[in-house]
């Protein structure tokens, strides 16, 4: 007998430790793992290509970008756009034509009612049946050649082709999922770490950038922000000490307001209170094993 409760003994042979054992082996079943820090992109890299980025762009939430690869990616939403909208164009005229073509034949259909009604002078009245139970039969008179199984093809309902919605016209960041635009986007200016005993590339480097103010190395668990008239890369510390003293900008001298400054999303650092959606679910045919 189970624990807690009278009315817990109606536990299954089949335990969940064998059942999970089983899914696992078979293959069914969602699959869940937390992502691992090599599974997360850097600060410093396009949100799409995932590498380094040549001539990095950042949106207003704050996602990186190469500039080609966002650029590539607005022009062919654009052309996804255009193409879903000439086929709802295409749509939208045949269903014009279709409501003339029934309207004409309703048209056609009164217009002959009318010159029946014209032509006869004396109006017949129709005939009774002689049996009045007859007409609850599907098999009585002009009735049996009529197809009364709804299965067959003749008598089955027609499929419609389907309905193409209109198309939405705005491009969303593959990232926010909020609306995009090619002005919204600032190019960024990073400052290169001076390291003199460091002799490996820049892409070889660990450590790439630095604050552009003070100096400080910028990694994965730095909190960034980027300054949007001149597009320097400084450190959160920076702007809380330094820029919002005076709200002047540090190596310009021009005046800044809140909204110019946006900050990065943090690279990959393993950590849940740093990271978003770090676990990743694959999803597979479940057991019906109850």
């Amino acid at each position: 007998m189970t624990r807690h409760g009278l009315n817990a003994t109606n536990s299954s042979v089949y335990s969940y430790h064998e059942r999970k054992k089983d899914q696992k082996d078979a293959g069914y079943g969602s699959e869940r793992m937390r992502l691992s820090k090599d599974a997360v992109k850097g600060f410093d890299c396009c949100s799409l290509t995932l590498q380094p980025t040549k001539r990095p762009v950042i949106t207003p939430q704050g996602w990186i970008f190469d500039k080609e690869a966002i650029l590539t990616f607005i022009l062919e939403k654009k052309k996804e756009y255009e193409k879903k909208m000439a086929e709802y164009e295409k749509q939208k005229d045949s269903d014009l034509e279709e409501l003339k073509d029934i309207a004409a034949a309703e048209k056609e259909e009164r217009k002959q009612r009318f010159e029946e009604t014209e032509k006869s002078i004396v109006t017949k009245r129709g005939e009774r049946s002689k049996d009045n139970a007859a007409g609850v039969s599907n098999m009585d008179g002009d009735r049996k050649r009529e197809l009364p199984s709804f299965w067959l093809p003749s008598c089955g309902p027609e499929a419609k082709k389907t309905k193409v919605e209109k198309p939405d016209k705005t491009v969303y960041c593959p990232m926010s999922r909020k609306p995009l635009r090619v002005k919204d986007l600032v190019n960024v200016q990073w400052s290169e770490a001076k390291d003199p005993d460091d002799k490996r590339s820049l892409i070889a480097r660990d450590e790439r950038y630095q604050c552009a103010v003070t100096g400080d190395v910028l990694n994965n668990s730095s909190h960034c922000a980027v300054l949007r008239p001149t597009g320097h890369v400084v450190t959160v510390e920076c702007v809380e000490k330094v820029i919002k003293k005076d709200w002047r900008h540090p190596l310009t001298g021009q005046a800044l307001k809140e909204k110019d400054i946006i900050y990065i999303q943090r690279g990959a650092t393993g950590f849940s209170s740093a990271n978003n959606e770090l676990m990743a679910e694959s999803y597979r045919p479940a057991m019906a094993i109850a």
